[in-house]
C-alpha cells in the first residue's frame, strides 16, 4: 500500500485539485483527507446521496428513512471510527458489549469476563449453553491455532479446510463458526479465503478486549456523512450528487451530461463492478491491476425492515439466531417492535419476493424467540443487495489490486489489496491509502494503526500482521 516510484498523478502541493469518483465509504475518506491536506476536491457521485451500499433511501410506502441494511462497527475498526469522528459522527454510535446468541428461547450471553485477551470471551463460552463443554473447548483450542497461524500463507485455501485440520466438528462450524464468520465476511465457511476468517478472529476478536465490541449507528447511515461537503467546501472544493461519469483517466473525466472535469489526479472509487466500465482500453491494457476485475464475484446481503404490533426482542438489542437462514436481528426502537433483519450471503433469497421472505424470516424469529409468535407482523419492507460484497474467496485474494499502477488512476474500494474482508473498515483503509498516494506520501502516514495487540495474545503466538501493532 506504499507509494510506488514513476506515478505521474501525484499531488504535492495544498490548493492541488483532485478529482474523486464515487461517493461511497472509500472515496469519502479519500476526498476527506485530501481536503484536511488541503487538496481542492470535486467529488462526483451518481446517486443523490452519500455513502455508497452503506447508506439509508426514504421509503415511499411509509415516509420513513430506512437503511439499506444494518451496518455495525466493531472496537477494532480503527480507521472507520477515525473517519467518523472527523465527520462528527462518532458520539452517534451506540456501544454494545455483549452478544446474544438466540434458540428456542434459550439465550447464551457472550461477553468479556476477567480474564486478559484472547481469553476474555472464556468464561462466557464455557458457560454458554449454545454450546457443550466440549465443543467450547474445542473453540477454544482452535482459537489458540488461530493465534499462532500466519494467516497469508492461507490465502489459497478456504477456512473450512482449516476447520476441519483443527478438530472443529459439524456441529460446533454451524452453531459457532459459520454465523460470525457469515456475518462478518458475507460468505459461508467453505467458500471463504481462510486468510480474510483468520484476519476476523485474529483483530477482531483474539488481539485484545475492545477489539469485538459492537457499535450500531443511533441515527440513519446517510446522517453520519453529513459534514463531508463543507469539509470538502471548506478546501475549495465540492460534491456534486446525481452527477453520472462516462470515462476517467489520469487527469480527469468525462461525465454523463457532457463535461469534461480536469484535475492534478484522479481518484476512482467506484465498486469494483463499475471500474473497467469507465477505465479506457488503452489504461486497461498498460495497467495489469485492470484486467483481473473481470473475475471478482459478489456475494448478496438481504435488508428486512419488520415492524410487529408487540416487544418481540425482549430487552436485548440485538441477537444472532442459532442455526437459522436469518442470522441477525437488530432492535429499531425503544419499544422492540421494530426490527431489521440481516441474511448475509443470501444467494438463495434473491430470487424471493417480499411476502415470501417476510414469511421465512419470520418463522425463523418465532423459532428463536417463542415470546414473538403471539405477534402480529404489521409490516415487512425487503431490502435486496444483489452486489453488496465482493466474495472474498481464495481466488479473490490473490488478484486484489494495488492503489497505483502505470495508468495513473488512483483505486480506492474495500476490494483493493487492504488487507481487510470487504467492510467498512476496509473501505476507509483503501480511501485513506489512495488520499496518501495522491499526496506522495506513504500509506502508512494517513492509515490509522490497528489496536496493539495484548501482552497475553502476543506471548500464545499473535505476531503483528499487516496494520496490527504491537506493544
Amino acid at each position: 500500500m506504499g507509494v510506488a516510484s514513476g506515478v505521474v498523478a501525484v499531488v504535492n502541493s495544498a490548493g492541488s485539485s483532485v478529482l474523486v469518483v464515487g461517493g461511497g465509504i472509500a472515496g469519502l475518506a479519500a476526498a476527506v483527507r485530501l481536503a484536511e491536506a488541503g487538496a481542492r476536491v470535486t467529488l462526483l457521485e451518481t446517486r443523490r446521496k452519500l455513502g455508497g451500499r452503506a447508506t439509508s433511501f426514504t421509503d415511499v410506502r411509509t415516509g420513513r428513512v430506512l437503511d439499506n441494511c444494518q451496518h455495525v462497527v466493531l472496537g477494532c475498526c480503527t480507521n472507520y471510527l477515525d473517519l467518523l469522528a472527523r465527520l462528527g459522527a462518532a458520539e452517534k454510535i451506540r456501544w454494545h458489549d455483549e452478544q446474544y446468541w438466540v434458540e428456542g428461547g434459550r439465550v447464551s450471553v457472550i461477553r468479556p469476563g476477567p480474564l486478559p485477551a484472547p481469553a476474555h470471551f472464556g468464561v462466557s463460552m464455557l458457560c454458554a449453553p449454545l454450546l457443550t463443554l466440549r465443543e467450547s473447548s474445542s473453540i477454544g483450542r482452535c482459537c489458540v491455532a488461530i493465534l499462532r497461524t500466519d494467516r497469508a500463507a492461507w490465502r489459497s485455501r478456504t477456512f473450512g479446510e482449516f476447520l476441519r485440520g483443527h478438530g472443529q466438528g459439524e456441529r460446533v462450524v454451524r452453531r459457532f463458526w459459520e454465523p460470525v464468520v457469515v456475518s462478518a465476511c458475507n460468505l459461508a465457511v467453505e467458500r471463504v479465503a481462510a486468510s480474510v476468517a483468520l484476519h476476523v478472529f485474529q483483530e477482531g476478536f483474539l488481539a485484545n478486549r475492545a477489539a469485538a465490541r459492537i457499535g450500531v449507528p443511533s441515527v440513519p447511515l446517510v446522517e453520519l456523512y453529513g459534514r463531508a461537503g463543507s469539509i470538502i467546501a471548506a478546501a475549495g472544493g465540492r460534491v456534486e450528487l446525481g452527477a453520472g461519469v462516462e470515462t476517467i483517466d489520469a487527469r480527469g473525466a468525462t461525465t454523463t451530461d457532457g463535461r469534461r472535469i480536469e484535475a492534478g489526479a484522479v481518484v476512482c472509487a467506484v465498486p469494483v463492478e463499475r471500474v473497467n466500465r469507465l477505465v479506457s482500453e488503452a489504461d486497461r491494457a498498460r495497467d495489469p491491476r485492470f484486467a483481473p476485475l473481470e473475475r471478482f464475484t459478489h456475494s448478496p446481503i438481504l435488508g428486512v425492515h419488520m415492524e410487529f404490533d408487540r416487544n418481540v426482542l425482549g430487552d436485548m438489542p440485538h441477537c444472532v439466531l442459532v442455526e437459522r437462514p436469518t442470522q441477525w436481528l437488530f432492535r429499531k426502537n425503544i419499544e422492540g417492535t421494530y426490527v431489521h433483519a440481516v441474511v448475509s450471503a443470501a444467494d438463495e433469497w434473491v430470487a424471493l419476493d417480499e411476502e415470501e421472505i417476510g414469511r421465512r424470516v419470520l418463522a425463523d424469529v418465532r423459532a428463536c424467540l417463542p415470546g414473538s409468535r403471539a405477534a402480529s407482523l404489521v409490516r415487512v419492507r425487503a431490502v435486496k443487495e444483489k452486489l453488496a460484497t465482493f466474495a472474498p474467496t481464495p481466488e479473490s485474494e490473490t488478484i486484489r489490486p494495488g492503489t497505483i499502477g502505470p495508468s495513473g488512476i488512483v483505486l480506492a474500494g474495500d476490494y483493493t489489496d487492504t488487507g481487510w474482508p470487504a467492510t467498512m473498515e476496509g473501505a476507509t483503509r483503501s480511501g485513506y491509502a489512495a488520499a496518501a498516494a495522491v499526496l506522495g506520501r506513504d500509506a502508512g502516514d494517513l492509515v490509522v494503526p490497528s489496536r496493539p495487540v495484548a501482552r497475553l495474545s502476543a506471548v500464545l503466538g499473535l505476531r503483528p500482521g499487516r496494520g496490527v501493532a504491537s506493544v
